[in-house]
């Protein structure tokens, strides 16, 4: 598997970061914005929001959010 690096930091930085709903006041949360253009979501950690970033595509974000959600499901089983 190969990957080619994308120069991001542009988008980055004028990015619109939407934080978690279930954000708490201490920062706990993640933080996710929409790259123009790419179709590639960033999601970075709200307490370092100067930090690095993951980008995901859309199919890819929608498989991670299906396993989290599978393993919340697994989790909570009697």
């Amino acid at each position: 598997m190969s990957a080619t690096p994308l120069s991001t930091s542009g988008l980055l930085i004028s990015a619109r970061w939407r934080r978690s709903s279930r954000s708490t006041g201490m920062n706990n949360c993640v933080e996710t914005a929409a790259l123009g253009g790419g179709g590639l979501l960033a999601v970075r950690d709200s307490k370092r929001t100067d930090g690095p970033a993951v980008l995901f595509t859309g199919p890819a974000w929608d498989g991670f959010l299906a396993a989290v959600r599978a393993d919340a499901d697994f989790a909570d089983a009697p």
